[in-house]
């Protein structure tokens, strides 16, 4: 059971997957860095000032109108619908699904131009002999 263990894990698949989850971390808190350093900040100024973060309706009784009184009420557990935290992740989310596709089409485009490459290139110089070593061994018959 562990040889099995150990062939799987040295498969390539699991390694690649592996590495992939943590740059994908890593590419989620610089999305989230850039979100909340660059985006939402001009996000607030084209809405007029507006603090996403700050922005919740109160279902408990203590008072919640700044960022420190909603931190306190969190930390009270106080029922709190934190909408404005789901704006803040929903253009989050935009963002990364944003990148994700130009990554995807860029690959898919690369791709497409390396096939089409390898089309217009023809037969390489050892397909040209072999076919012609083919066509001579037939003639002999």
């Amino acid at each position: 059971m562990w040889k099995d263990f150990k062939a799987f894990i040295a498969k390539g698949n699991i390694l690649d997957l592996a590495i992939a989850v943590i740059m994908g971390a890593a590419f989620g808190a610089v999305v989230k860095s850039f979100t909340d350093g660059i985006i939402m900040p001009i996000v607030g100024v084209l809405t007029g000032g507006i603090d996403f973060k700050s922005k919740v309706i109160n279902l408990g009784k203590m008072p919640v109108t700044t960022p420190a009184e909603i931190e306190a009420a969190i930390k009270a557990k106080e029922p709190l619908i934190m909408y404005g935290q789901l704006i803040n992740d929903f253009i989050y989310f935009l963002i990364v699904a944003f990148i994700m596709f130009l990554l995807a089409r860029y690959a898919i485009n690369l791709f497409k131009g390396l096939q089409a490459e390898a089309k217009e290139a023809g037969p390489s110089n050892e397909e040209v002999l072999l076919t012609e070593i083919r066509d001579l061994l037939k003639e002999k018959k």
